[in-house]
């Protein structure tokens, strides 16, 4: 099973990268190769938290476009649109820097696929009467969204993970990788002033025109924008408060979603239509593929492997922080964050039974959050959200922003984002490697 399972995992992705075949088209046909072949029983497939499809983020995805797709109803996002471009004066890297720190801003406070979900219509939009190609612009939001939502707990879904299993709260989050997405979040829009600064070009005319447009006039429906707003108001303080009322993000999502399709007068047809469903099938044909390689012990292999040759002790792990932020990097740039740390995080809990010599399922929060311990785990979140930026298929934000751009007839190629992703990837990492090294090891500020 072991090699059926490698295989078809290589085979997959190999096609993925190819884009021969469309990917959803691959994924779903390698997923039920697992399932044929019997790697994955169906059972769980779609029933285990561990091995099947994540349904919480699949739910959460599926919600979220659905209040997207009742707002674009009331021209809220040309309106925005229009205000960006006027406060950018229709400069075109201005332009780009500001839907960047929204971007950010945004992730590290809703999850990056809402904000994504947000901010890719108005970009489109705006490309549009610029005349300008959208595609750096969308590569772009795709990385900050990853990079901005590595900063909270409820940024990015590896980190509500980490928090889960080391019983680390909002602020740990905030204190610990905040200042450290801070310092990257700068070098990251230097390096991108140095690349795009002089590559966009915009015509004189153009600038002048999108001047002229009067954003008031674009919203068509003020009394669903008023609906339409206050239902995401209270999705996102849902998201927010969500791990004090113990429920899921999706279970927030999908509460706003119902509500809004409730009240907003629309037809379920139209609007369930509307939703990008091949990005949602290629998530589920994806989950059941890396449950495959998880269930036979690819993965873990791996880890194990890592943690032997960084031969972690009581007292110092510094090595394998080192390594676990590279290794996360890496692999979560592979296979989607979401499962890599869903299997990391069992490993390290067993690491730590083992370097304390404690009896199996003994560790207490005294060893889980133990000082030597809390840069691995700070590591492995870093590695993690910020690998996720080195491949389209690295986090569920890329996945969302290569899926719309392609619906609305942008294609970004594996290629392509590639080009971008795996330098972005190595930077910030490079970067994650000083902040950890100097704030722990040097400075000692735990």
């Amino acid at each position: 099973m072991f090699w059926v399972a490698t295989t078809i995992f290589l085979v997959a992705y190999a096609l993925i990268i190819s884009e021969k075949i469309h990917k959803t088209k691959v994924a779903l046909f390698g997923a039920a190769l697992i399932l044929i072949t019997k790697v994955l029983l169906q059972e769980e497939a779609f029933h285990n938290m561990e091995l099947g499809v994540d349904w919480n983020v699949i739910f959460l995805l599926i919600s979220m476009m659905i209040i997207i797709n009742i707002m674009t109803k009331t021209g809220v996002f040309q309106y925005v649109a229009i205000k960006c471009a006027k406060l950018a004066k229709g400069e075109p890297f201005r332009l780009m820097m500001l839907f960047a720190i929204i971007t950010a801003v945004g992730s590290a406070f809703l999850d990056n696929v809402t904000t994504v979900l947000l901010l890719v219509p108005v970009t489109l939009f705006i490309a549009d009467q610029l005349e300008i190609n959208p595609i750096p612009y969308l590569i772009t939001e795709a990385m900050a969204s990853n990079i901005g939502g590595t900063a909270t707990m409820i940024g990015d879904p590896p980190n509500i993970m980490i928090a889960s299993k080391a019983g680390l709260d909002f602020m740990d989050f905030i204190v610990h990788l905040t200042p450290a997405i801070i310092i990257i979040f700068l070098f990251w829009m230097l390096a991108w002033k140095i690349i795009f600064g002089n590559r966009l070009h915009v015509r004189e005319e153009l600038k002048k025109r999108v001047m002229t447009l009067q954003e008031k006039e674009q919203i068509k429906d003020v009394v669903l924008l008023k609906k339409s707003l206050v239902v995401l108001g209270l999705t996102i303080l849902g998201f927010m408060l969500h791990g004090f009322f113990h429920y899921e993000p999706a279970t927030v999502a999908l509460m706003g979603a119902t509500t809004l399709l409730l009240i907003s007068g629309e037809e379920p047809q139209s609007i369930l239509a509307e939703v990008e469903w091949p990005t949602i099938f290629f998530f589920i044909g994806l989950f059941i593929i890396i449950g495959g390689i998880v269930k036979v012990g690819l993965v873990a292999d791996m880890s194990q492997a890592m943690i032997a040759v960084t031969n972690p002790q009581p007292e110092n792990m510094t090595l394998l922080a080192m390594v676990m932020l590279w290794f996360s990097a890496i692999s979560s740039a592979v296979v989607d964050n979401i499962p890599f740390v869903a299997t990391m995080n069992p490993l390290l809990i067993d690491m730590i039974h083992k370097v304390y010599d404690l009896p199996p399922g003994t560790a207490t929060g005294e060893h889980i959050q133990h000082l030597a311990m809390m840069p691995v785990w700070w590591s492995l979140a870093l590695g993690a959200c910020l690998g996720g930026n080195g491949s389209p298929i690295g986090a569920s934000a890329n996945v969302i922003v290569v899926g719309l751009s392609e619906k609305a007839g942008h294609k970004i190629s594996f290629g392509q984002f590639l080009k971008y992703g795996i330098p972005v990837m190595i930077f910030t990492v490079f970067l994650s490697m000083i902040y950890v090294y100097v704030r722990y090891y040097i400075l000692k500020w735990y």
